[in-house]
């Protein structure tokens, strides 16, 4: 839990890396929301709809066919077994062609399985409001035609939602397929999605889609700067791949520039060896090409949420225990080096979203251009003896609790670094930039395998990227517990 140390790259190279910053879309009242918060654009009102579908099914279905007077807490329990078992089966994935007919089999499994559990617990449980398999047979039925009927009526709406306003697309990629799939996006514009640009490795003529609709020719863009400001002009919500990321010239960057600015990514294409790709939800298509969802490896919600709810819970737990002792280092601050005892730091967070950064100041900068730029203070001679035990033994950073708090940082994950800084890092050391794909964290998989201080950048990226890749919850806490138990070994910087 230190700042960083190693040797610092040209500072001329600043200024070209910084077009590479993800940084995520405006909202309308002018904040800026995460990976989540785009994807939410894009599908979080029709899931909505298709849940609220399903629960209206469910109450109508317990209405008509089960004995009055069933406690409530059956009926909530199954509730929450129905979103469980739709969420399970992809449910409330919303594709680019959905089909209630092809959801009905899936509808009628589950129904038929979580009436058959409600069932054996009510028996065992509360006997008096038993049924037997005519009840549950009944039951099921309803509820799957009631189900498939509300979200028929959800499709419908967002169908003629997408025609209303549809959502602005790049299409990447060159070539026969290419200029297909932008075809049938012009001529189906049931699908909500209207090309506004493609991403091409070359702007040759002889490659270009055809033109838009008012003639005019869609505009070629070659590189991952071009793309990011489009992306943002143009409030682009959708990318569709017509080859794999990795088979494409910068697909991997594009990628997570996309998906950094909460685009959802589409792989299109006409090679049927596609098909035998894992799918995340049931299969879909794009007038007969086959569409598969391609998502970042860290968007699991359901997951990220626990982290969250982890996060809250330890750091406002941390700010409550250790108060009586940050209230001695603010204290010794004060009295050693003056008024002034939070030092406040902008530093770069998931997806290049900037934060201001709490540690207790250990070293008055000279001026702003010093605290963004300097790179290791810590044999400065300017520092009282204070300021270098708070620093040797991580205690500056206990104000960090409060970002976690806020929601600025988490307790694990890759250390916040300063915009000077990431913007030369992002460019000398391949894949320090793919480090912001997750909340940055107090401490990290890096920090507890001794890469801290005067340290390689390259190897924590490394290990930064390695701790995304092979995230759980398990490796947080096994982190946080190698964390406590160096805390006072004075390694610090």
């Amino acid at each position: 839990m230190t700042m960083e140390s190693a040797p610092v790259p040209g500072a001329g190279q600043a200024t070209a890396v910084q077009a590479h910053t993800v940084h995520p879309p405006r909202r309308s009242d002018g904040g800026t929301r995460e990976l989540g918060g785009g994807r939410s654009t894009v599908r979080l009102g029709p899931a909505a709809q298709l849940l609220g579908a399903d629960a209206a099914a469910l109450a109508v279905t317990f209405a008509l066919c089960t004995p009055a007077g069933r406690p409530w807490t059956v009926v909530a329990a199954q509730a929450v077994v129905q979103v469980l078992f739709h969420a399970y089966r992809g449910l409330y994935r919303i594709g680019l062609s959905p089909s209630v007919l092809s959801e009905v089999p899936a509808l009628l499994g589950l129904a038929l399985l979580q009436w058959y559990v409600t069932m054996e617990v009510v028996d065992a449980w509360a006997p008096a409001h038993a049924f037997g398999w005519t009840v549950l047979a009944y039951a099921a039925a309803a509820q799957t035609v009631l189900c498939a009927a509300g979200r028929a009526v959800v499709h419908r709406i967002r169908h003629r939602a997408a025609l209303r306003n549809p959502l602005s697309t790049l299409v990447v990629g060159q070539g026969a397929v290419a200029r297909q799939v932008t075809a049938a996006l012009y001529d189906h514009p049931e699908y909500g999605l209207r090309p506004v640009g493609r991403v091409a490795a070359s702007a040759a003529p002889e490659q270009e889609p055809p033109a838009r609709p008012d003639g005019v020719p869609l505009p070629v863009l070659v590189t991952p700067q071009e793309v990011g400001r489009a992306v943002v002009q143009n409030s682009v919500r959708h990318a569709v791949f017509t080859a794999p990321p990795e088979a494409t010239p910068d697909g991997a960057a594009l990628f997570v520039l996309l998906t950094g600015h909460g685009c959802r990514v589409w792989l299109v294409t006409g090679d049927t060896a596609v098909a035998t790709r894992p799918a995340a939800s049931r299969p879909d298509h794009l007038w007969g090409f086959a569409a598969h969802p391609l998502q970042d490896g860290t968007h699991r919600p359901v997951s990220h949420a626990a982290k969250r709810a982890m996060d809250a819970l330890l750091a406002g737990a941390g700010l409550v225990l250790v108060a009586p002792l940050m209230a001695g280092c603010a204290l010794a601050v004060r009295l050693s080096d003056g008024p002034g005892v939070i030092f406040r730091q902008e530093r770069v967070g998931r997806h290049g979203r900037p934060f201001v950064l709490l540690k207790f100041r250990t070293l008055r900068p000279a001026d702003a251009k010093e605290s963004a730029t300097r790179w290791n203070v810590a044999s400065d001679g300017r520092m009282s003896r204070v300021g270098r035990l708070l620093r040797r033994s991580s205690l500056d950073e206990l104000p960090q609790l409060w970002n976690v708090l806020r929601g600025d940082m988490s307790l694990v994950g890759p250390r916040p670094e300063r915009p000077f800084f990431v913007a030369q890092f992002s460019r000398t050391h391949p894949g320090y930039q793919d480090r912001h794909r997750m909340p940055v964290g107090i401490t990290g998989l890096a920090q507890v395998n001794g890469l801290r201080g005067d340290t390689s950048i390259e190897e924590r990226a490394r290990f930064d990227n390695r701790y995304i890749e092979t995230w759980s919850l398990w490796q947080d806490a096994c982190v946080l517990a190698r964390t406590v138990g160096s805390f006072f070994r004075l390694g610090g910087s």
